[in-house]
């Protein structure tokens, strides 16, 4: 079966795209899908952000548990469950479909949570049974648009495309993080969900300009939903490259991004005694470092292998998240989340790249669903994350998540040291 690079290599030589790339950073934009995808995928991100900062202060505020915060952290990706099957779809209907449908759903959404907040209706379980909702959809958003890349452009065009992709999530921790918790504390929640709203309608109407190859393989076979899911764990299981890639997402995702997603409002009180324009801060540092490594990981090539990348950068960031643990001052908090921001988009677009580059093309949907299964270490982290801290304490159990994360990353190393190398 040839490859997933020489397929698409074919494939582009049929288009009337170029089939050898421009060696500019920014090439991509050559491609008209792409001119869409990335104006749309920023609309969406900055939306997300926004509306998980607004709705995590709002429940936080409002019920004054921090179990209750896990919860609506937790619902977030309830739709990891089905990711396998959702990326089985994509393979036989296309990704841009799904894309649309999944937008059009957090558009009504916002604008269901202008109506509860404008009448006065609004509730922490109400915004939990919407946040389970959305969920079902939502963790398969960033799946969806590697897979749309994948579709779309060149193969030596992959980790540029996907570092310049993340730089429309990244810029919205920045922008979301300032601006979302600035515009609940100076104009209400009402006017911030109409701007997130506005959002989420410009990148529906900028998804339909997005455009795939079609693979008909996938289209001429018949639909078994479980066969095809049974096929892609053994697909993934016999190369070394994408089961390492697997743990290693699962690993960050139950021991590191926990703190700095779910439960940094936390810290944020607790810990560094501020408000929300502190958490606005201490999220944006964060995103500003990853921003300025995506910067980077589009503009330059390295020579050293995608999979060693990862390894070593995710090996970084649980040190980092080990140094955070300790952390009192706010000054020197947003130098170490800066420094795991830039650490954390060094190992995930590397990793996206390296199972990208070891899957042939009419397994993309199928393997981009498997990996998304290991989103479920992020609730599964949050729940034991928060009942450890009440039981043992923040900077204990930060400290633990860390040096489990670093035991684990190291064993992975040693297991898989000639694949990865």
């Amino acid at each position: 079966m040839a490859s997933y690079c020489d397929k698409a290599l074919a494939l582009m030589t049929s288009t009337d795209e170029s089939s050898q790339p421009s060696p500019h950073w920014l090439s991509p934009f050559q491609n008209k899908s792409f001119r869409f995808q990335w104006p749309a995928d920023l609309a969406t991100s900055w939306a997300i952000e926004m509306e998980l900062l607004v709705l995590g202060w709002y429940i936080l505020s409002a019920s004054g548990s921090v179990v209750m915060l896990v919860m609506f952290g937790s619902l977030q990706f309830i739709g990891t469950l089905v990711s396998p099957f959702v990326g089985m779809i994509g393979d036989r209907i296309g990704f841009k479909q799904i894309i649309l449908m999944s937008r059009f759903l957090y558009a009504f959404v916002a604008f269901l949570l202008v109506f509860l907040s404008w009448s006065d209706q609004l509730s922490p379980i109400r915004v939990l049974i919407i946040a389970g909702m959305v969920g079902i959809v939502r963790p398969m958003d960033m799946m969806l648009r590697n897979a749309m890349i994948a579709r779309t452009l060149h193969p030596k065009q992959l980790l540029g495309a996907l570092a310049i992709s993340r730089i429309t999530s990244d810029s919205a921790r920045v922008v979301g993080a300032l601006v979302g918790a600035g515009v609940v504390a100076w104009l209400g929640m009402t006017t911030a969900y109409v701007l997130i709203s506005c959002l989420y309608l410009l990148c529906v109407s900028l998804s339909l300009g997005l455009q795939e190859r079609s693979v008909d393989v996938m289209q001429r076979q018949p639909v078994k939903p479980i066969r095809d899911v049974i096929i892609a764990l053994e697909y993934v299981k016999n190369r070394p490259v994408l089961l390492a890639a697997m743990w290693l997402a699962f690993l960050v995702n139950l021991f590191a991004f926990p703190f700095v997603l779910g439960l940094l409002p936390y810290a944020v009180i607790n810990i560094y005694f501020t408000d929300q324009k502190g958490l606005g801060f201490l999220s944006a540092s964060f995103a500003t470092g990853s921003l300025i490594a995506s910067v980077l990981l589009s503009k330059f090539r390295f020579r050293t292998r995608n999979a060693k990348i990862m390894m070593w950068s995710g090996l970084f960031w649980f040190s980092a998240t080990m140094v955070f643990a300790w952390m009192t001052h706010m000054g020197v908090g947003m130098m170490v989340l800066f420094c795991i921001g830039f650490s954390q988009s060094f190992c995930v677009t590397p990793l996206a790249a390296a199972m990208f580059q070891a899957s042939e093309e009419e397994y993309l949907g199928r393997v981009m669903g498997m990996r998304m299964l290991a989103v479920l270490g992020l609730p599964l982290g949050l729940l034991i994350a928060g009942f450890l801290i009440d039981a043992m304490g923040y900077t204990s159990t930060v400290s633990l998540f860390s040096v489990l994360g670093i035991a684990s990353t190291l064993w992975m190393m040693k297991i898989w040291r000639e694949h990865l190398q």
